[in-house]
C-alpha cells in the first residue's frame, strides 16, 4: 500500500465523485480509478459502492476512512517533528483547540512558553471537539483546550479559565433598556448562535441555557467563531451570545455586552488530557496554564463601564 493509494481513497471519499476527486487530485480519472482498485484489491474488500448515479463508501470503506486521516496527521507530525529539531527544539507539544479560546490568554501563554522553555516546541491544532478527543486517545495530541468537561473515559478535564457568559447586542438595540437582559426578550429577536459541529462545548452550554424558557430561539445564522458573531452583531442583524472577553475584545465597534437576568452563567474552558501518567514538559506546561491570571479587563466591571468599552468605539 503506497501514499498515493491512501491520497485517492480520502479524495473520492470526501467527494464521493470520482470525477471531482481527479479534479481535485490533478489528475485523470482513470489513474485515480485503477489506485482505487489496486487498494481493495490489496485489501480484499470493496471500499465503494458505485452506480451511474452515485457513488458512495461501503461499510468497509467506511471504517477504512475512520483510520486513513490519522495516518496523514502522523506523518505531518513527523515532518513537523524532524524541521523542529533542525531548527533547534529539543521537544515538542502539541496542543488541540476546540471552541474557540479567550484572546489575550492564548498568546501570553504561548510567549510565557516561549520564554521559559525556548527548546520546547509547542503546535497548535484548531479541531473540533469530537476530533480532539479521539486525537487524545490516539496520541495524536498531548493536551487540549475546550469549553466542556464531557469527554468520557480516559480523559482529565482540568477546570482552568472562567468567564462570565454575556449578550453581544448592536449599539441603540431596544434590549439596551435592560441592565440585565431577561431571557424571555433576549429570545424574542434573531440570534447568531455558534455552530454544534465547529464549537460542540460552547454550543451545548448555551443550549443548556436557552432551554431554561419554553421559548425556541430564532436562529439568524449559525458561526464558526465568535469573530464572526461580532461582525453580525456590529451589523445589527443579530444578538450573540459568548464569554465577555470575546465581547468586550471584538474588534468590531458598536458591540454592548450585557449580562443576563438571574443568575451569572459562566463559560468554563477546561484542560484536557489523557489519563495516566505525563510528560514532564507537559506538566509544566499545565502549570504555566494554571498560572495565567486574569487581566483587568478580564475581571468584572460594572454594566456602565461595559456599555462604555464599546459604545465609545462606535
Amino acid at each position: 500500500m503506497e501514499m498515493r493509494h491512501l491520497r485517492c481513497f480520502l479524495a473520492v471519499a470526501e467527494e464521493l465523485h470520482f470525477a471531482r476527486a481527479a479534479e481535485r487530485l490533478h489528475m485523470e480519472q482513470s489513474p485515480l480509478s485503477r489506485a482505487i482498485k489496486e487498494l481493495e484489491e490489496e485489501l480484499d474488500v470493496v471500499l465503494f459502492a458505485r452506480t451511474t448515479r452515485s457513488t458512495r463508501l461501503t461499510r468497509a470503506g467506511k471504517l477504512f476512512l475512520e483510520h486513513v486521516p490519522r495516518v496523514f496527521t502522523v506523518l505531518q507530525q513527523a515532518r513537523d517533528s524532524v524541521k523542529a529539531a533542525a531548527n533547534g527544539f529539543h521537544g515538542q507539544l502539541r496542543i488541540a483547540l476546540s471552541d474557540g479560546i479567550t484572546p489575550w490568554r492564548l498568546p501570553n501563554l504561548l510567549a510565557l512558553c516561549r520564554e521559559e522553555e525556548p527548546d520546547v516546541e509547542t503546535r497548535l491544532f484548531e479541531v473540533p471537539l469530537s476530533q480532539q478527543i479521539k486525537g487524545l486517545h490516539d496520541d495524536l495530541y498531548d493536551a487540549g483546550f475546550a469549553q466542556s468537561e464531557e469527554v468520557g473515559d480516559d480523559i482529565v478535564a482540568i477546570p482552568v479559565w472562567s468567564d462570565p457568559l454575556m449578550v453581544a447586542v448592536p449599539a441603540r438595540h431596544p434590549l439596551l433598556k435592560y441592565k440585565r437582559i431577561p431571557l424571555e426578550e433576549l429570545l424574542r429577536y434573531p440570534l447568531a448562535l455558534c455552530d454544534p459541529q465547529a464549537c460542540e462545548g460552547h454550543a451545548k452550554h448555551i443550549e443548556r441555557v436557552l432551554r431554561q424558557v419554553d421559548t425556541e430561539p430564532l436562529i439568524a445564522e449559525r458561526v464558526a467563531s465568535c469573530d464572526m458573531m461580532m461582525v453580525l452583531v456590529s451589523a445589527g442583524l443579530a444578538l450573540g451570545l459568548a464569554s465577555k472577553i470575546h465581547i468586550t475584545t471584538s474588534r468590531e465597534t458598536g458591540v454592548v455586552a450585557r449580562p443576563l437576568a438571574g443568575r451569572t452563567h459562566m463559560v468554563t474552558t477546561y484542560l484536557l488530557r489523557p489519563a495516566g501518567e505525563i510528560s514532564e514538559a507537559l506538566a509544566r506546561f499545565i502549570e504555566r496554564v494554571q498560572a495565567i491570571e486574569p487581566s483587568e479587563r478580564d475581571r468584572p466591571v460594572s454594566d456602565d463601564r461595559q456599555d462604555t468599552q464599546k459604545e465609545s468605539a462606535s
